[in-house]
C-alpha cells in the first residue's frame, strides 16, 4: 500500500538519537541539557489547586463551541491584555493544531509560507503535511539576530500566503525590534500576506533589548491579518493540559475568525476538562512562570561564569526563551561535536544544524535545565568541545 506523500520516506533516527538510545540500552547515564519539559525539571507545581480545577462539575458537561468555551476566551483575553478579547480568540488542542487550521485556512495544496530561520525545524513538517511549502529565509547576526526584511520580500513567489515569525524565536532568543515588526507588517499589508506570530516564549524574556517587541498584541491596528499563537504549554509550563489558542487582529479578523471556526467545528478537539479549569490555570500560573524565569537567569550566569575562564567558546545573547546559543571553534561539524560529547561526555546538547543555524560553530543548550544539572553538564562538555 502507498503511503501519502506528505510523510517521510522512512522513520530511522538521526544519528543522535540513535546513539543515545545505544548508550541508553547499554546502562549509561546521560545528563540532558536539552530539557524543555518544565513538567521534568523539578519546579514545584501548586498541585492540589491543578487538580481541584480539574474535578469540577463542569468538566462532566459537554456544550461544545467551535471557538473554545467563552469563560476561558475570558480568560486568556484578561492574561494577554491589550484589548483583546474573548471575540478576538480562538481555542486548539496546541499550537501546533493551531498551525494545522491556519495552513488549511490561508493555503491551497502547493502553497507557500516563509520562515525566517533559525527556527524550530516543525514548521517543516506542519505545513508539509497540510500540502504546503515552508520556505526558510534566513536571518542574519551582527551583535543580535535581525530579520531579513530584503531577503523575505525577495523569496516571495505567486504562491506565498503568510510569514511565520517567533517572537521570541526559539533558540536564538530574538525578539522581534519595533522597527522590524513595523518593516513586516507593511511587507504583508503591501503583498496581500498574513502574518503568523507565534508567542509561546513570550512570557520569558531575559536580556530584551530596548527596541523589543514585546508582543504583536501591542499593535491594536496591523495593517494586514495577524494570527498570534500561544498556549499553557509555555503560559502555564503545563504541555501536559493541551491548550492552545489563536488570537486574531487585523483586516477581516471577524471573517477570519468565522472560517476559523467553521474548520475547528469538524474536529472539536479542546477537551472540556482544560477549558473548564483554564481561568484557575492561568491564575496560578504566574507562580510556576517566576520560577522557570529564575531557573533561566541563574543558569545564564553559571554559563558566564564558566565562559569566563575559556576563552575559546561564547555565547549569543538571549533576548528570550528557555534556549541558549553557545559558540564554539567550528573545528568539526555540529552534529559530529553533539556525538562526540554524548558519547565521551555522556551529555546530550542539540547541534544547532538541527535548527538550520549557519554553517558550523554553534550548539544549542536547555536553560531550563536543573541547575545542578546544568553546572555539572557544563563542567562535563565545555573542557572538551
Amino acid at each position: 500500500m502507498r503511503l501519502s506523500s506528505r510523510l517521510p520516506p522512512a522513520f530511522d533516527p538521526n544519528a543522535l538519537t540513535a546513539a543515545l538510545t545505544r548508550l541508553r540500552s547499554e546502562g549509561r547515564e546521560i545528563l540532558d541539557l536539552t530539557l524543555s519539559n518544565p513538567t521534568c525539571c523539578g519546579f514545584a507545581y501548586p498541585e492540589a489547586e491543578i487538580r481541584a480545577a480539574l474535578s469540577q462539575p463542569a468538566v462532566l458537561a459537554y456544550d461544545p463551541d467551535p471557538c473554545g468555551s467563552a469563560p476561558a476566551r475570558e480568560a486568556i483575553a484578561a492574561h494577554h491584555g491589550h484589548g483583546l478579547g474573548a471575540e478576538d480568540l480562538l481555542l486548539t488542542a496546541s499550537t501546533s493544531e493551531g498551525y494545522g487550521l491556519l495552513f488549511k485556512l490561508l493555503g491551497d495544496p502547493g502553497d507557500e509560507v516563509l520562515v525566517p530561520s533559525p527556527s524550530y525545524p516543525l514548521f517543516d513538517w506542519l505545513a508539509r503535511l497540510e500540502g504546503l511549502v515552508a520556505r526558510t529565509v534566513p536571518s542574519y547576526f551582527h551583535e543580535r539576530w535581525h530579520l531579513d526584511l530584503g531577503a523575505l520580500e525577495a523569496a516571495l513567489s505567486p504562491r506565498t500566503r503568510a510569514v511565520v515569525v517567533v517572537n521570541p524565536n526559539n533558540p536564538t532568543g530574538h525578539f522581534l525590534s519595533k522597527p522590524e515588526w513595523a518593516g513586516l507588517t507593511a511587507l504583508c499589508a503591501r503583498q496581500g500576506l498574513a502574518l503568523l506570530v507565534d508567542e509561546v516564549f513570550g512570557d520569558y524574556a531575559l536580556e530584551p533589548p530596548a527596541d523589543c517587541l514585546a508582543s504583536a498584541l501591542l499593535d491594536p491596528d496591523p495593517p494586514c491579518p495577524v494570527f498570534l499563537l500561544s498556549g499553557l504549554s509555555k503560559v502555564a509550563a503545563l504541555p501536559q493540559l493541551k491548550l492552545g489558542w489563536i488570537a486574531l487582529r487585523g483586516p477581516g479578523a471577524a471573517e477570519h475568525r468565522s472560517a476559523l471556526a467553521f474548520l475547528a467545528d469538524q474536529y472539536l478537539s479542546v477537551s472540556a476538562p482544560v477549558q473548564a479549569a483554564a481561568s484557575t490555570l492561568l491564575a496560578l500560573a504566574p507562580g510556576v512562570r517566576e520560577q522557570v524565569r529564575a531557573r533561566l537567569h541563574r543558569n545564564l550566569a553559571a554559563l558566564d561564569t564558566r565562559l569566563a575562564a575559556e576563552p575559546r567558546l561564547s555565547r549569543l545573547p538571549v533576548e528570550g526563551g528557555w534556549s541558549v546559543l553557545l559558540r564554539r571553534p567550528a573545528l568539526d561539524a555540529d552534529e559530529a561535536c553533539a556525538l562526540r560529547l554524548l558519547e565521551s561526555g555522556s551529555t546530550l546538547v542539540h547541534p544547532g544544524s538541527f535548527f538550520d543555524l549557519p554553517g558550523d560553530g554553534h550548539l544549542v543548550l536547555s536553560l531550563l535545565t536543573p541547575e545542578g544539572s546544568f553546572r555539572e553538564g557544563l563542567g562535563r562538555i565545555l573542557p572538551i568541545i
